[in-house]
């Protein structure tokens, strides 16, 4: 996941100007997400690029939908955000991403996915950086769907 487009007129608006995007977009993911460390934003006509170290696959992907669902972002660059390669006895995080569409419910999606709307938590506790309250999601947002 090197590169992953958003929709730019959607999300948490955290900065007025360009000029405050980085340094906001790094606050942001400094306060919503453990894991990372050395990590620099820079942001240019709505493309945030993040350098740095994280944990794991998983925590740059979450890194990539936190930054990409903020107002103003349009794609976003991980290229240079490293993650030591997984030990083989590590099983590799399987999800699927998806964009939300106007009348979803994380419970519908759930159901969509899974069979079941009460398997909501599953999908709520793998976004809880990108989704505080279950009830509060929006079309454009995208988030990730567990699938092991």
């Amino acid at each position: 996941m090197g590169l992953f487009d958003f929709a730019k007129e959607l999300g948490q608006q955290i900065f007025e100007t360009d000029a405050q995007a980085a340094e906001n977009i790094k606050e942001h993911l400094d306060n919503k997400l453990s894991g990372l460390k050395n990590v620099t934003v820079k942001f240019d006509d709505g493309i945030a690029t993040i350098c740095g170290e994280c944990t794991n696959e998983a925590t740059r992907d979450t890194a990539v939908l936190i930054a990409g669902n903020v107002k103003g972002v349009e794609k976003v660059v991980v290229d240079d955000l490293t993650y030591p390669e997984p030990k083989p006895e590590e099983p590799k995080e399987k999800v699927e991403y998806y964009e939300i569409v106007s009348g979803d419910t994380l419970g519908g999606i759930a159901k969509r996915f899974y069979g079941s709307a009460s398997k909501y938590t599953r999908i709520h506790a793998a976004n809880k950086e990108l989704i505080p309250d279950p009830n509060k999601i929006y079309p454009g947002q995208k988030i990730k769907i567990p699938m092991d």
